[in-house]
C-alpha cells in the first residue's frame, strides 16, 4: 500500500501499485469504447483502497505530530532546539502557525544564544509572521464579499420627487403648475372698450365720473303768473 513519506506530505507507492496506476491513466486516455477486464477494475479497486488508507495515515501522523509540536512549545525554553525543529518541519507540511507559535518565537529571542541560533529563531519568526498574515488576509477576503458596482441603467442626474399622500401637490408648486401644459391663449381685447392711454397716471382708486354743465347749472324754473281773480280783486 502507498505510505507517507518525504516532507511534504507526499506518498510513496510500490512497484506493482504504480503498475496498476499506470494501467488506470492509459485506460482514462484511451477512448470510451475499450472496456476494462475484470482483473483491470479488481486492481483498481484495490489502489484506491490502498490510496484511501494511505490518506487516514497521513491524517493519523499529522495529529500526532502537531500535538507533540504543542508539548514542545509548553515545555520552553528548555525545549527550544527540538521546538523550532518540529516546527520549520510542520511549515514544510503547509502547517499555520498559531498565535501560540508567535509568542514562543518572540519570547525566544529574548533568551541568550549562539549567533547561529539566534539568526535561526529569527528567520523562523519572520516565515512564521509572513504564513500568519497570509491566512489572515485569505481568511477576510473570503469573508467579505466585493462592493457591488452600480447598474448601468441607473439614471444620472436630479430624481424628481413625487408628493405623499396629503402633502403638497406639482398643482401648488408654481414651478411644476405649468410643466407639461400648453400655454393659454392671452384673451382678446373687446372693440367697444376704448384703448387706454398709455401716458395716463395709474390711480389705486377708480377714476371719478366728469359732472355734465346740466348738473352744474341747472336750468332756473319759471314762475307762472297769478290768476285772472287774483289780478282783479287786487
Amino acid at each position: 500500500m502507498p505510505t507517507p513519506h518525504g516532507s511534504r506530505g507526499g506518498m510513496a507507492f510500490s512497484a506493482d501499485e504504480l503498475r496498476v496506476l499506470r494501467r488506470a491513466l492509459s485506460a482514462a486516455l484511451q477512448s470510451s469504447t475499450t472496456t476494462p477486464t475484470p482483473d483491470d477494475v479488481r486492481d483498481y479497486l484495490r489502489l484506491v483502497e490502498d490510496v484511501d488508507e494511505a490518506a487516514r495515515e497521513a491524517g493519523r501522523l499529522r495529529t500526532f505530530l502537531l500535538a507533540e509540536l504543542a508539548r514542545y512549545r509548553a515545555a520552553l525554553p528548555g525545549s527550544a532546539a527540538g521546538y523550532l525543529e518540529r516546527l520549520t518541519g510542520a511549515l514544510d507540511t503547509g502547517y499555520v502557525p498559531v498565535p501560540d507559535d508567535l509568542a514562543a518565537l518572540r519570547m525566544l529571542r529574548t533568551h541568550p544564544s549562539s549567533e547561529a541560533e539566534t539568526h535561526r529563531r529569527y528567520g523562523v519568526l519572520r516565515r512564521c509572521e509572513h504564513l500568519a498574515e497570509l491566512d489572515v488576509r485569505a481568511r477576510l477576503a473570503a469573508r467579505i464579499p466585493a462592493p457591488a458596482s452600480p447598474p448601468v441603467t441607473a439614471r444620472l442626474g436630479r430624481t424628481r420627487l413625487r408628493a405623499l399622500p396629503g402633502g403638497r401637490t406639482s398643482a401648488d408648486d408654481p414651478a411644476e403648475r405649468g410643466r407639461g401644459q400648453e400655454p393659454k391663449p392671452a384673451p382678446r381685447p373687446d372693440p367697444r372698450t376704448p384703448p387706454a392711454d398709455p401716458d395716463a397716471p395709474e390711480h389705486d382708486e377708480p377714476k371719478r365720473k366728469v359732472p355734465t354743465p346740466a348738473e352744474i347749472f341747472p336750468p332756473r324754473r319759471r314762475t307762472q303768473p297769478p290768476p285772472p281773480e287774483q289780478l282783479a280783486t287786487g
